[in-house]
Protein backbone atom coordinates (compact mmCIF):
# COMPACT_ATOMS: atom_id res chain seq x y z
CA UNK A 1 0.00 0.00 0.00
CA UNK A 2 1.39 3.58 -1.07
CA UNK A 3 1.75 5.86 1.87
CA UNK A 4 -1.52 6.88 3.03
CA UNK A 5 -3.42 10.82 3.12
CA UNK A 6 -3.49 12.37 6.03
CA UNK A 7 -5.91 11.52 8.97
CA UNK A 8 -6.74 14.29 11.19
CA UNK A 9 -7.39 11.88 14.08
CA UNK A 10 -3.65 10.90 13.80
CA UNK A 11 -1.11 12.11 15.96
CA UNK A 12 2.12 14.70 14.53
CA UNK A 13 5.24 14.94 16.74
CA UNK A 14 7.73 17.83 14.87
CA UNK A 15 11.23 18.13 15.66
CA UNK A 16 13.07 20.79 15.87
CA UNK A 17 16.66 20.63 14.29
CA UNK A 18 19.90 22.82 14.58
CA UNK A 19 23.71 22.26 13.06
CA UNK A 20 26.71 23.03 14.07
CA UNK A 21 27.43 23.39 17.96
CA UNK A 22 28.13 20.54 20.50
CA UNK A 23 26.03 18.01 21.77
CA UNK A 24 25.03 18.21 25.10
CA UNK A 25 27.06 14.80 26.82
CA UNK A 26 26.25 12.78 30.28
CA UNK A 27 22.72 13.04 29.76
CA UNK A 28 22.04 10.33 31.69
CA UNK A 29 24.22 11.86 34.75
CA UNK A 30 22.71 15.09 34.50
CA UNK A 31 18.94 15.71 36.69
CA UNK A 32 15.71 16.85 35.83
CA UNK A 33 16.37 20.83 36.14
CA UNK A 34 19.69 21.36 34.55
CA UNK A 35 18.60 19.31 31.64
CA UNK A 36 15.36 21.32 30.70
CA UNK A 37 17.70 24.32 31.37
CA UNK A 38 20.94 23.31 29.12
CA UNK A 39 20.41 24.40 25.28
CA UNK A 40 20.85 20.76 23.65
CA UNK A 41 23.91 22.33 21.47
CA UNK A 42 25.83 24.66 22.92
CA UNK A 43 28.83 26.06 20.93
CA UNK A 44 31.68 24.11 20.65
CA UNK A 45 33.81 26.45 18.23
CA UNK A 46 32.69 30.33 18.47
CA UNK A 47 33.35 30.29 14.60
CA UNK A 48 30.24 27.88 14.10
CA UNK A 49 27.74 28.97 16.46
CA UNK A 50 24.63 26.22 16.16
CA UNK A 51 22.26 27.65 13.42
CA UNK A 52 18.75 26.69 13.47
CA UNK A 53 17.23 24.88 10.15
CA UNK A 54 14.19 24.47 10.97
CA UNK A 55 11.12 22.17 12.14
CA UNK A 56 10.48 18.78 10.59
CA UNK A 57 6.54 17.39 11.14
CA UNK A 58 5.52 13.85 11.35
CA UNK A 59 2.33 11.90 10.78
CA UNK A 60 2.27 9.05 13.37
CA UNK A 61 -0.48 6.67 11.47
CA UNK A 62 -1.72 5.79 15.01
CA UNK A 63 -4.94 4.53 12.45
CA UNK A 64 -2.15 1.37 11.10
CA UNK A 65 0.33 0.88 13.79
CA UNK A 66 -0.63 2.22 17.19
CA UNK A 67 1.80 0.61 19.51
CA UNK A 68 4.56 2.29 17.38
CA UNK A 69 3.09 5.64 16.77
CA UNK A 70 3.01 5.23 21.09
CA UNK A 71 6.52 4.69 21.38
CA UNK A 72 6.81 8.24 20.21
CA UNK A 73 6.20 9.21 23.70
CA UNK A 74 9.76 9.95 23.20
CA UNK A 75 9.12 12.84 21.75
CA UNK A 76 7.77 14.20 24.95
CA UNK A 77 11.01 14.66 27.08
CA UNK A 78 9.99 11.65 29.04
CA UNK A 79 11.85 11.34 32.41
CA UNK A 80 12.31 8.00 34.43
CA UNK A 81 14.14 8.10 37.81
CA UNK A 82 14.96 12.00 37.17
CA UNK A 83 16.86 10.80 34.43
CA UNK A 84 16.12 11.89 30.80
CA UNK A 85 14.76 9.92 28.27
CA UNK A 86 13.72 11.04 25.01
CA UNK A 87 14.92 12.39 21.54
CA UNK A 88 16.12 16.24 22.75
CA UNK A 89 19.71 16.80 22.73
CA UNK A 90 19.69 13.42 19.70
CA UNK A 91 21.96 13.88 16.46
CA UNK A 92 21.60 12.49 12.95
CA UNK A 93 23.99 10.47 11.03
CA UNK A 94 23.44 11.39 7.10
CA UNK A 95 23.70 8.86 3.86
CA UNK A 96 22.95 11.19 1.36
CA UNK A 97 21.03 10.09 -1.05
CA UNK A 98 19.29 7.36 0.86
CA UNK A 99 18.24 8.17 4.55
CA UNK A 100 19.16 10.38 7.38
CA UNK A 101 19.26 8.39 10.48
CA UNK A 102 18.57 9.45 14.48
CA UNK A 103 16.67 8.69 17.35
CA UNK A 104 19.60 6.73 19.44
CA UNK A 105 19.41 8.90 22.63
CA UNK A 106 20.97 5.77 24.51
CA UNK A 107 24.40 6.05 23.57
CA UNK A 108 24.82 8.50 20.57
CA UNK A 109 26.52 6.29 17.92
CA UNK A 110 23.53 4.34 16.04
CA UNK A 111 24.05 1.32 18.66
CA UNK A 112 21.20 1.81 21.25
CA UNK A 113 18.27 0.14 21.75
CA UNK A 114 15.17 1.54 24.09
CA UNK A 115 11.48 1.81 23.64
CA UNK A 116 8.75 1.90 26.29
CA UNK A 117 8.24 -1.54 26.25
CA UNK A 118 11.03 -1.87 28.05
CA UNK A 119 13.02 -3.35 25.07
CA UNK A 120 12.99 -4.08 21.82
CA UNK A 121 9.25 -4.71 20.18
CA UNK A 122 7.44 -6.57 17.35
CA UNK A 123 6.73 -5.12 13.92
CA UNK A 124 3.14 -4.65 14.00
CA UNK A 125 2.61 -4.91 10.27
CA UNK A 126 4.34 -2.95 6.79
CA UNK A 127 1.25 -2.43 4.76
CA UNK A 128 2.67 1.28 3.87
CA UNK A 129 5.69 1.21 1.76
CA UNK A 130 8.66 3.47 1.01
CA UNK A 131 7.49 4.81 -2.08
CA UNK A 132 8.77 8.16 -1.87
CA UNK A 133 11.42 10.58 -0.30
CA UNK A 134 10.34 11.68 3.17
CA UNK A 135 8.77 8.86 4.96
CA UNK A 136 9.77 8.06 8.63
CA UNK A 137 11.12 4.48 9.46
CA UNK A 138 11.66 2.74 12.34
CA UNK A 139 15.26 1.63 12.42
CA UNK A 140 16.08 -1.97 13.49
CA UNK A 141 18.62 -4.53 13.07
CA UNK A 142 16.28 -7.31 12.08
CA UNK A 143 12.60 -8.75 12.33
CA UNK A 144 10.97 -7.51 15.58
CA UNK A 145 13.85 -5.35 17.15
CA UNK A 146 12.07 -1.73 16.77
CA UNK A 147 13.75 0.35 19.48
CA UNK A 148 13.82 4.33 19.83
CA UNK A 149 15.84 4.69 16.31
CA UNK A 150 14.32 5.37 13.58
CA UNK A 151 15.43 7.04 9.71
CA UNK A 152 14.17 9.77 7.33
CA UNK A 153 13.96 8.23 3.17
CA UNK A 154 15.70 10.81 1.17
CA UNK A 155 14.37 9.18 -2.07
CA UNK A 156 12.37 5.91 -2.90
CA UNK A 157 13.74 2.77 -0.71
CA UNK A 158 11.42 -0.06 -2.11
CA UNK A 159 13.85 -2.46 -1.36
CA UNK A 160 13.32 -1.70 2.92
CA UNK A 161 9.62 -2.58 1.79
CA UNK A 162 8.23 -5.33 4.29
CA UNK A 163 11.38 -4.24 6.76
CA UNK A 164 10.35 -1.54 8.52
CA UNK A 165 7.01 0.13 9.75
CA UNK A 166 6.80 3.46 7.64
CA UNK A 167 5.58 6.90 9.34
CA UNK A 168 5.98 10.02 6.65
CA UNK A 169 6.36 13.75 7.15
CA UNK A 170 4.00 16.32 6.30
CA UNK A 171 6.17 19.30 6.84
CA UNK A 172 9.53 20.16 6.75
CA UNK A 173 11.24 18.28 3.19
CA UNK A 174 13.45 21.40 2.45
CA UNK A 175 14.74 20.76 6.29
CA UNK A 176 15.52 17.14 5.25
CA UNK A 177 17.44 17.99 2.84
CA UNK A 178 19.70 20.66 4.52
CA UNK A 179 20.55 17.68 6.74
CA UNK A 180 21.64 15.48 4.16
CA UNK A 181 23.72 18.03 2.52
CA UNK A 182 25.23 18.12 5.67
CA UNK A 183 28.82 17.56 4.77
CA UNK A 184 30.24 13.85 6.63
CA UNK A 185 33.10 12.19 7.35
CA UNK A 186 33.74 8.77 8.66
CA UNK A 187 30.93 6.21 9.77
CA UNK A 188 28.46 9.21 7.68
CA UNK A 189 28.67 11.38 11.08
CA UNK A 190 28.33 15.06 9.70
CA UNK A 191 31.47 17.26 10.57
CA UNK A 192 28.73 19.63 11.87
CA UNK A 193 26.51 18.22 14.91
CA UNK A 194 22.93 17.86 13.71
CA UNK A 195 20.91 18.12 16.64
CA UNK A 196 17.16 17.76 17.51
CA UNK A 197 17.24 21.04 19.67
CA UNK A 198 13.44 20.60 20.52
CA UNK A 199 10.57 18.10 20.11
CA UNK A 200 7.51 17.35 21.16
CA UNK A 201 3.58 16.62 19.78
CA UNK A 202 1.61 19.27 18.21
Amino acid sequence: MAVLASNPNNPVVFFDVTIGGQVGLGRRERGREEWLAESPASASDASIPPQEVGRMKVELFADVVPKTAENFQFCTGEFKDGVPIGYKGSTFHVIKDFMIQGGDFVNGDGTGVASIYRGPFADENFKLKHSAPGLLSMANSGPSTNGCQFFITCSKCDWLDGKHVVFKIIDGLLVMRKIENVPTGPNNKPKLPVVIAQCGEM
